[in-house]
């Protein structure tokens, strides 16, 4: 399975989860699980996502996602799993 992790973080307000949700949507991404919680007033989410379907590239799915960041103010960072997995290894 090709996956990739996608992370948002910012300030929170209405509509956050929708936004994102919709762009992976429409990029015929599948999640797989997800955890979202808000530290004060910090929303923060993080998506394990199946990305073997995506009907666009993998750069240009990232540039969706930071189309989206910049819209709503918020940090959007999206990398493939096997990436994510080596940096965060301890």
């Amino acid at each position: 399975m090709n996956r990739a992790i996608i992370t948002v973080i910012g300030q929170d307000k209405v509509g956050v989860i929708a936004k994102v949700t919709a762009v992976i949507a429409e990029c015929n991404v599948n999640i797989l699980d997800i955890n979202q919680t808000l530290l004060q007033d910090i929303f923060t989410m993080v998506m394990l996502c199946d990305i073997g379907g995506c009907n666009v590239d993998f750069k240009r799915f990232q540039e969706k996602l930071d189309d989206v960041g910049e819209e709503i103010a918020m940090k959007i960072q999206v990398q493939k799993e096997e990436i994510f997995s080596y940096m965060h290894r301890i």
